[in-house]
């Protein structure tokens, strides 16, 4: 039967926010209701009448209110089909049409930073049993599982009279274990912060991306990007926008010196620190003035009026800062569609899930930083205090950009990177040619691998061109290689140990 008649309602929510007009339309068509507690009050207030749980179920509500509802009086009422009616009767067992139950809300008691113990009391028990109940019998019963859905009731319940149809029971089911799901991950992922044992994702925030990566391809964003950054001016991001975007967070997180990084398709091609921050710009746009072109800035200080000038000039996507002075933002705003985003905090993710083949990669999220103490120095020469701030500096970026890497630095400026090669000597070869096309000195500059050298050759291009510092994680079965060349031409080379591939 696809047509059936709401008879009966159990109504038990939490939030009762929006509930008078359809507790006012249920009494006007002569629907019973069944109600709990909280509930059962707030519709006696409104002059309704209500038939308590425990009048059907012969318990009270025990246990601090903690059940109320897990009884078949209940329950066999929500999962009643035709073909039950001769069971029913026996043991006195009513339909029940209509659910609208609503969970505690244990995501937004996470949210609050609240104890333990309030969180686990969050956990709901009966109301997410009734949702299940109802949607899994929605050939014969509506259930309502947020007030979300409060409006759409109130449509079907005026335009049909309290009929509802199979497809719309279907509909409201389909959203109903959709919440259900969504809950029960919110309390997994609570309870254990270890994705490896088993990977659950639910996000139920998120929009329609105008087209993917490409127009031809459809996209959408699930998360809640107001938790990270507010937008204060210009167009809806696109999914490229925030590939970016996620790239030019995670890399200025890396630098607490005055930074402003130029980032084009995920990749920073233009770095620099600097006390001053308008000087910080053109040190980073030096580095890179073509691939800057309508690419993605990020500053880790406020946005003053004299960089938002500066800035102004070129034409760019996507501007990111922890604040912007008042001139400074009426500058960047004079572009109708540029994106302007005030970083409030930065991503508290530590892992990384893409995914591949038919199934999900997942790993920690490389947050590894090497320091000077950690540095193993394996030359003669060790390198001297400007060229080690330069080293560090440089490894920072490296990890940034994709394999096979190379950072040239000089005077914690990025002068020259080379990513995304087939061998490290055309990731080299790729950061020096582009050093030399914008007349950047590469004379004194340090180098910074993402991985070891497996030959002699890179340090031997290097040293041709002016370099005299070296950065790499070391590893190879030839390390000694690249060492005995750096003793013999005094160069200076360190290894981390550490690798930072990046795919």
């Amino acid at each position: 039967m696809d047509k059936r008649k709401i008879k009966t309602a159990l109504i038990s929510v939490f939030e009762k926010q929006g509930l008078e007009p359809i507790i006012s339309l249920l009494n006007t068509l002569d629907i019973k209701i069944i109600s709990t507690g909280g509930t059962q009050k707030y519709i006696q207030n409104l002059g309704v009448d209500v038939i308590p749980v425990e009048s059907l179920t012969g318990y009270p509500s025990i246990f601090g209110g903690r059940v109320k509802t897990l009884h078949p009086a209940i329950f066999g009422g929500i999962l009643i089909r035709d073909t039950d009616q001769k069971e029913a009767q026996k043991y006195n067992i009513s339909p029940i049409d209509l659910v609208i139950v609503d969970l505690y809300p244990f995501e937004e008691t996470v949210a609050q930073d609240a104890s333990h113990d309030q969180i686990i009391e969050k956990i709901d028990i009966g109301g997410i049993s009734l949702i299940r109940a109802a949607a899994k019998n929605y050939s014969h019963t509506l259930v309502i599982s947020h007030k979300g859905q409060y409006d759409k009731l109130l449509t079907i319940l005026e335009q049909q009279q309290g009929y509802t149809t199979l497809e719309q029971r279907k509909e409201f089911a389909i959203e109903a274990f959709m919440i259900s799901s969504h809950y029960d991950i919110q309390i997994y992922n609570y309870l254990n912060d270890n994705p490896f044992l088993s990977l659950k994702i639910s996000e139920q925030k998120g929009y329609d991306l105008r087209y993917g990566e490409n127009p031809h391809q459809q996209a959408r964003f699930f998360g809640d990007l107001g938790n990270i950054f507010t937008q204060l001016h210009g167009k809806q991001l696109s999914y490229n926008n925030l590939l970016d975007t996620d790239s030019a967070i995670n890399l200025i997180a890396e630098f607490d010196e005055p930074t402003i990084a130029i980032i084009k398709h995920t990749n920073p091609c233009g770095l620099a620190s600097d006390p001053i921050l308008d000087r910080a710009w053109d040190r980073a746009l030096a580095g890179d003035p073509e691939s800057a072109f309508g690419g993605i800035i990020a500053s880790n200080r406020e946005i003053d009026e004299i960089t938002a000038e500066k800035i102004n000039k070129l034409f760019f996507e996507i501007i990111i800062a922890p604040g912007y002075n008042d001139k400074a933002i009426d500058i960047l705003k004079q572009k109708k569609n540029r994106r302007i985003l005030l970083l409030k905090r930065l991503p508290e993710n530590k892992f990384v899930i893409r995914s591949a083949i038919n199934g999900y990669l997942c790993q920690e999220k490389d947050l590894k930083i090497e320091t000077k103490d950690e540095l193993n120095f394996v030359t003669n020469r060790k390198p001297g205090t400007q060229e080690l701030e330069d080293m560090l500096f440089a490894n920072k970026i490296v990890k940034h950009l994709k394999s096979n890497a190379i950072a040239l630095v000089k005077d914690k400026q990025l002068v020259g990177s080379g990513m995304g090669q087939t061998s490290r000597v055309d990731a080299l070869r790729q950061a020096i040619a582009r050093a030399k096309r914008f007349g950047l000195n590469l004379e004194g500059a340090v180098m910074a691998s993402d991985a070891f050298f497996p030959f002699a050759d890179s340090v031997e291009i290097a040293y041709k061109e002016g370099i005299r510092a070296v950065i790499q994680p070391g590893g190879s079965i030839r390390d000694q290689d690249s060492i005995d060349f750096c003793n013999e031409h005094n160069i200076a080379m360190v290894f981390t140990g550490i690798r930072h591939f990046k795919h």
